[in-house]
């Protein structure tokens, strides 16, 4: 049998068909989303082929393929509908967004229009008149910066394909943070921070007693229903016991059953074990985006 490359790497892949198939083989050309007795691949059109490895005949890495600046714009509208802080405001294709100040995400004006206008000083201004320094999020593509321009908190956008899901009865899935959600999560953010989303459902995972994680399920400009994992933490004295993947599995599962057909999650560049974690479960690198401070 071939070697098999790592989740998230782009193949051509060629397998036998049944006995009695005509033609007897088969090829495949996408994205690896599991490796095991059986690979799923995900394709361009975000059809998932299973092909049961045994029957693998060939399997070449191939380099990534472009992502269209539509699709970006799609998923990313979808993530700023699913974390839109407690005030959001257009502004001429870009979306303000406010949360008392608490995470970058919640606090910044991202271009989601295919032509967002030149409004960095009103950008500026909506959010002096909050007492919030001015944040863009800039997704790649969507915003022209300048060559020197500095830039923080880049971020990996890694997507996947849903085909079907369940919650683990280890799950405990709840509209609302409950007290044991906030106590285990390490970050203080404001619960209507957490649970805002616009046009969409949102959900809150526990499991153990250990883990725990937000999952909100949005709807893309192209129809797309998105759900985006964030917050996902687990106690330090519980890492490495498989609780993040069963976490994350059941979050998604809940996602699918209100009808979620893709999901995304924005990681930290530089956090290599989440990111990791994420394309062990199907992830792969759709696009990345950054912060600019306009002061």
């Amino acid at each position: 049998m071939p070697e098999l490359p790592e989740v998230g790497t782009r193949v051509s892949l060629r397998y036998r068909l049944p006995a009695g198939s005509v033609p007897p083989m088969s090829d495949v050309v996408g994205h690896l989303r599991e490796v095991g007795p059986t690979l799923l691949v995900e394709t361009k059109a975000g059809d998932v082929v299973t092909v049961s490895t045994a029957d693998v005949v060939s399997i070449r890495p191939l380099s990534a393929a472009p992502v269209r600046n539509r699709d970006i714009r799609n998923l990313e509208h979808a993530a700023a509908l699913g974390w839109p802080g407690v005030e959001h405001e257009w502004l001429d294709g870009w979306l303000l967004r406010f949360g008392h100040g608490v995470t970058r995400r919640a606090n910044s004006a991202v271009p989601l229009l295919p032509t967002p206008g030149e409004h960095l000083d009103e950008i500026a201004n909506w959010y002096a008149a909050r007492g919030a320094r001015a944040l863009l999020a800039v997704p790649d593509r969507l915003f022209r910066l300048l060559p020197d321009q500095p830039t923080d908190g880049e971020n990996v956008v890694m997507s996947r394909q849903l085909t079907d899901g369940a919650v683990g009865a280890s799950v405990a899935v709840t509209p609302r943070p409950d007290e044991a959600w906030l106590r285990l999560h390490p970050r203080q953010v404001p619960v209507d921070v957490l649970t805002a989303v616009v046009d969409g459902v949102v959900a809150f995972g526990t499991l153990e007693d250990a883990a725990v994680g937000r999952v909100a399920v949005t709807v893309a400009p192209d129809g797309t229903r998105w759900a985006g994992l964030s917050s996902v933490h687990v106690a330090e004295d519980a890492r490495r016991r498989g609780l993040a993947r069963t976490l994350c599995e059941g979050l998604l599962g809940w996602a699918f059953e209100q009808g979620a057909t893709r999901a995304y999650v924005q990681v930290l560049a530089d956090n290599a074990p989440a990111t990791q974690l994420y394309a062990s479960t199907g992830f792969g690198e759709h696009h990345r985006s950054r912060y600019v401070s306009l002061g």
